[in-house]
């Protein structure tokens, strides 16, 4: 009888653990009730957090060994003319990624699924979404879901996109095109 009271217990305290869990954690990282997508959801969005972390952590750094200080809304740099010159670091992440970083931004592409996800952590830009949002349009990918998160100056944005059947970028020249928005000239609404 005993064994059988401690089972109950062990399940009661279990669902009551999940029920928290699934309070703390945006609605969207759940896609459906079972104890199996309620964990997966919460890693995923932990590992958000940990990216959002990271991001906060290395702008401090970089603010800490700035002599002077960087304004709150920093301007896109042009690119240089000669790749070879560039500010933009790009590296292959395994065989479903690639990430390309700048000193404004970071840009992940990995795929999930049929679809891909792209993260980027960068400072506030004003239209800075609609930027990103017109080169996805633009090379064929379909929005399927954003997420915003940010923290003081930093801006994390998550992009769940589907790839279009005339589309024919790779993941890095993906992660190189978001980046290089970064650079462009301002997007207004009325130029989309």
């Amino acid at each position: 009888m005993s064994h059988i009271a401690v089972e109950r217990n062990r399940r009661r305290q279990m669902n009551e653990h999940l029920k928290v869990l699934r309070s703390l954690t945006p609605c969207f990282y759940i896609k459906r009730g079972d104890q199996a997508s309620v964990i997966g959801g919460v890693i995923e969005f932990i590992k958000e957090l940990q990216q959002v972390l990271q991001a906060l952590e290395s702008k401090k750094q970089r603010k800490s060994l700035s002599p002077n200080p960087s304004p709150s809304n920093p301007r896109p740099l042009p690119l240089p003319a000669k790749p070879n010159h560039s500010p933009i670091g790009f590296e292959t992440v395994g065989d479903v990624g690639a990430c390309c970083n700048s000193s404004l931004a970071d840009v992940e592409a990995r795929i999930a699924g049929s679809n891909v996800v792209l993260k980027i952590v960068c400072g506030r830009i004003p239209g800075q979404i609609l930027k990103i949002t017109a080169v996805l349009e633009k090379f064929s990918f379909e929005v399927l879901h954003v997420n915003i998160s940010s923290m003081e100056d930093t801006v994390l944005y998550s992009f769940i996109i589907k790839i279009g059947l005339e589309c024919q970028l790779s993941l890095e020249e993906l992660a190189v095109e978001v980046q290089q928005s970064f650079f462009s000239e301002p997007v207004f609404l009325n130029e989309i």
